[in-house]
């Protein structure tokens, strides 16, 4: 039956084109370029980043690891690796009950997806607030911890620093909404795609 016949059935009986609907799913679910497949890859290979960077931060000061674990800025970063991830983590959580449901019930999965489109929007104003957060430390810190890099960065004029602060906060503003999207946004906008003609 041609997918404008299963519409047409559907609208003079009211009941849902149990095949169309259950192609979509199939789709949705097993496809491996799918959009629940793609977003669970990047959700898992966000948390992962998130989880190695700072061991990679603590071998690159290996020499100097005293300095490094008693600096505000060091566990700051750490915090909000770890922050980070299990964000990515909860959000895999959330793309994972797609494939696990045995519901093809359609208000089901446009909650889901409202979730993540929320989750997302929340990540990157996250992702910002965090970036004011690590600005205000480093004019701070040195006021309280010496670290040579700290020092010389505040030894520079405001207007450099400042400056440098203003153009690191309006690159990240564009930067941050392109890669949110091109990492889980249009994936989020395809499955969406593939619910909305769920009939």
């Amino acid at each position: 039956m041609e997918l404008f016949e299963l519409k047409q059935q559907w609208k003079k009986t009211g009941s849902l084109p149990t095949t169309h609907n259950h192609n979509i799913m199939e789709m949705i679910r097993h496809n491996s370029n799918g959009p629940v497949a793609v977003l669970k890859q990047s959700y898992r290979r966000q948390a992962a980043i998130m989880l190695v960077l700072p061991i990679a931060m603590t071998l690159i000061n290996l020499s100097n690891i005293g300095s490094a674990l008693s600096s505000v800025l060091f566990w700051t970063y750490v915090a909000f690796c770890v922050a980070v991830a299990i964000y990515a983590g909860y959000n895999y959580r959330v793309v994972a009950t797609l494939d696990e449901t045995d519901s093809m019930v359609k208000q089901h999965l446009e909650k889901t997806i409202a979730v993540l489109e929320t989750r997302m929007r929340q990540n990157v104003t996250g992702v910002k607030i965090a970036l004011l957060i690590f600005i205000v430390l480093t004019e701070v810190l040195p006021y309280i911890q010496h670290f040579p890099t700290l020092d010389y960065w505040h030894g520079l004029s405001p207007f450099i620093r400042f400056g440098a602060y203003a153009l690191l906060i309006l690159s990240q503003h564009f930067s941050l909404r392109r890669m949110s999207y091109l990492k889980f946004g249009q994936h989020i906008e395809r499955l969406k795609e593939l619910v909305r003609q769920m009939e």
